[in-house]
């Protein structure tokens, strides 16, 4: 099997485990995955299997979509409700509409501190193994961009709502609400999270861990469920290739940009012959030549 299954992550699962599970079920070992869900999130997890695990490190940066519940005048050290609560405050001057006004302050290109409980790593080590110690660390801010960032629902008497973020990768969704919370001057966890869309798959293109664990015990395959790794790219400019140029690239020589005229300014671009998709390429300008990036067919 080549291709991605985009699995509806369940709650209290890591990403990892819903590998470990797709191993058993699909009885093989090579598989990867994108955009690392924390355990209390559920939603889109896009599974690589087989050769479509060659683009795990090359995706596209495609935004990625989230509805997040919070709760106003709490703070944890894990910035959501699985964590210790670490101060309380009065929240009652948050009302829908001053919260409102403060989500135009993390609209576009924001700084983001991670959270100490993430996998970034701080001098070779794991910021979640370094909170579990209870040893804090300088972070260094890091760029992330919020393309979209509405309040859906929020309960005034409760001071829990409902966001809906669009946004780059690498952003905690957690601490944006934290540093929301922060400044209504009242703190916010995070409460639920569930990511609708990554990678350009929706929660509509999922299946279950049921589902193809009742599949596995019916004896059926999981074709149905594949999704063409070139979907990934759908974004990137296609280039075509006919014969000789065809046989020459799958033979890992490197075309001449003159010879194919492609005139594509991409950093990267995929790649078809007259047998369908082959795999991405990267354009050399300065040695004039069309460098293989990752191919697929084999």
């Amino acid at each position: 099997m080549c291709g991605i299954i985009c699995v509806n992550k369940p709650e209290g699962f890591t990403s990892f485990d819903v590998i470990a599970k797709l191993r058993g079920i699909l009885k093989m070992k090579r598989l990867g995955h994108a955009g690392t869900l924390d355990p209390m999130a559920t939603g889109v997890l896009p599974v690589f299997v087989g050769r479509a695990t060659k683009a795990c490190d090359i995706l596209p940066d495609h935004d990625k979509i989230y509805r997040a519940g919070f709760r106003l005048g709490v703070t944890s050290d894990t910035q959501d409700s699985t964590g210790t609560i670490t101060k309380e405050r009065d929240p009652s001057g948050a009302d829908t509409m001053k919260v409102s006004a403060a989500l135009k302050n993390f609209r576009g290109d924001i700084m983001q501190i991670p959270p100490m409980y993430s996998a970034v790593s701080v001098n070779g080590k794991r910021l979640y193994d370094l909170a579990r110690q209870g040893i804090e660390v300088e972070r260094e801010a890091r760029p992330v961009t919020i393309y979209s960032l509405e309040l859906e629902e929020y309960d005034e008497a409760a001071h829990c709502g409902v966001l809906t973020v669009s946004c780059s990768k690498g952003t905690y969704i957690r601490t944006l609400i934290n540093d929301i919370g922060e400044a209504l001057g009242c703190g916010g966890i995070m409460t639920s999270l569930v990511r609708t869309t990554a990678c350009g798959f929706s929660l509509d293109d999922c299946v279950t861990i049921e589902e193809l664990q009742r599949e596995a015990d019916s004896e059926r395959n999981f074709v149905q469920y594949l999704k063409p790794v070139e979907e990934v790219f759908a974004d990137l400019p296609m280039l075509k290739l006919h014969g000789a140029q065809e046989r020459m690239y799958r033979n890992g020589i490197k075309l001449d940009l003159n010879r194919i005229k492609t005139d594509i300014a991409a950093e990267r671009i995929r790649v078809y012959g007259e047998s369908g998709f082959i795999g991405t390429a990267v354009p050399d300008r300065e040695n004039g030549v069309l460098k293989i990036d990752r191919n697929f067919f084999i």
